[in-house]
């Protein structure tokens, strides 16, 4: 293992580097740290800023996917669609918000876009699609200007503020993923309510005309002082080659050790293990689209009634949030992927317990069920965040995790428009059964997951030279 003094100087990625005195040492995998300057040198305040704003911005675009479910009744009387069409109008923006992250990585990473124009982009572009949601009423164009534009727009916001979280936390990430990540859930929950008390035929144009407004002022107010840390960054307080500084930080870092190297998106998709995270995520995303998507409308078939409906909903969505936070720091303290696997099953077997709660016609039954099923709807998307630049490297980290996001877009057509498909065919036990199968399946398939270029031993154990 070397240390591999750097004078100050500059780079043309980090023009303000020049005022500053960092070093790059290399650890015995080649991997290049850059040391020595805190995220007060570089953003002139502390990094928490670029947890809580990518937080609040999250909560702001969450309304688009996790309050839509609730809306689809009145949106269908007052346009005349059929349930059909205005799920496969979420299909399509599920396709479109996730199908983004790759080519907004790419433009980031290259220098085309910066993560501020990104969330600039991003937030005009929501603010069209609810107005499309609201004027529009030939599906067609609803499609375009909600699914396609609106989500395009949330998608750039949604990857930049995940991605901001993995580079600026690269020593314990996986707790402030959790915690940003969150925010894409419980954000929703005042909607979720409004959407199934005060919004009906007469006023729909001006709720989602407001909310439309909200989303567009919060998203650009978050997005002012988005800033990218430099290339190979990491926090000046702890070595990272021996792990030392706080105690936390390096018990995390020992369950959850650095990439041996900055993977490019190739070399990634070259380990197979990127690959497998597409495919896990395709399968459990799909599980939980259709629970957002369903939910509301399985408790109204099986006959319970509106609160019970939209606090099910309700209790979905928080519990989504607030477990995406919690596994989020657990995984700091068993490890990422353990974590993964637990959450995974947690969803499968959720969907079964909400057709039990459904044959008995138990409602405190119905809530709990949808307490795990929320739960493990979104514990997981944290876990692909973190495990990304856990084994790829932080400074690929906007286009690898944009490969394995993309998985979303694929599971947004089987989970909202062909799972109305198998509703309408099976019923919603045998479409509830089918998810809860999908999702063991899924499960089997991270237990594949092998950190690339890592023994078990590295694994376990910090390197014990110091730094030089």
């Amino acid at each position: 293992m070397t240390a591999d003094p750097i004078a100050a100087g500059s780079s043309s990625a980090d023009p303000d580097a020049a005022h500053r005195s960092y070093r790059e040492v290399t650890d015995s995998h080649g991997r290049v740290y850059r040391v020595g300057e805190s995220d007060r040198d570089i953003l002139g305040h502390s990094r928490t800023f670029m947890v809580y704003l990518p937080w609040i911005a999250m909560m702001a675009i969450s309304v688009s996917e996790y309050a839509y479910g609730s809306a689809e009744d009145t949106l269908s009387h007052a346009h005349g669609w059929t349930q059909s069409n205005t799920f496969w109008i979420l299909s399509v923006w599920v396709f479109f918000q996730a199908g983004i992250a790759f080519p907004a990585g790419w433009m980031r990473e290259k220098g085309i876009l910066t993560a501020r124009n990104a969330m600039y982009l991003g937030s005009g572009m929501c603010l069209i699609g609810f107005l499309s949601l609201s004027h529009l009423g030939n599906v067609w164009l609803a499609i375009l200007g909600f699914g396609v534009v609106g989500g395009l727009g949330s998608g750039f916001v949604y990857a930049t503020c995940i991605n901001m979280v993995g580079k600026w936390f690269p020593e314990r990430r996986g707790a402030r993923t959790g915690f940003v990540n969150g925010g894409f859930a419980y954000g929703s929950l005042p909607f979720i309510f409004i959407f199934n008390y005060a919004f009906d035929t007469a006023n729909y144009h001006r709720v989602l005309d407001l909310i439309g407004c909200y989303v567009m002022i919060v998203v650009i107010g978050c997005a002012f002082v988005f800033k990218d840390p430099p290339k190979n960054w990491w926090p000046a307080d702890i070595d990272p080659l021996t792990f030392s500084g706080s105690r936390k930080n390096a018990d995390s870092l020992a369950k959850n050790p650095p990439a041996v190297r900055q993977f490019t998106p190739k070399e990634a998709i070259r380990t197979g293990m990127l690959p497998l995270m597409w495919v896990a995520i395709v399968m459990t995303a799909g599980v939980s689209i259709f629970g957002i998507s369903f939910q509301v409308d399985y408790a109204k078939d099986v006959g319970f009634g509106p609160l019970v409906a939209a606090s099910s909903m309700g209790v979905m969505a928080v519990i989504n949030g607030v477990g995406r936070g919690v596994v989020g720091w657990l995984s700091d303290k068993w490890g990422r992927k353990s974590t993964l696997v637990f959450v995974i099953v947690v969803l499968g077997l959720a969907q079964f317990g909400v057709i039990l709660a459904g044959e008995m016609k138990s409602e405190w039954m119905f809530l709990f069920f949808a307490f795990l099923s929320g739960f493990g709807g979104g514990a997981f998307y944290p876990m692909f965040a973190a495990l990304t630049p856990d084994y790829f490297g932080e400074n690929y980290n906007a286009t690898n995790y944009g490969l394995v996001y993309s998985g979303k877009l694929v599971s947004g057509l089987f989970g909202g428009g062909l799972g109305s498909m198998v509703v309408a065919a099976w019923g919603y036990n045998g479409a509830y059964a089918l998810a809860g199968g999908v999702s063991i399946v899924a499960a089997a398939i991270a237990l594949l997951l092998r950190q690339p270029g890592h023994s078990s031993a590295d694994a376990l154990t910090p390197q014990p030279q110091p730094a030089g």
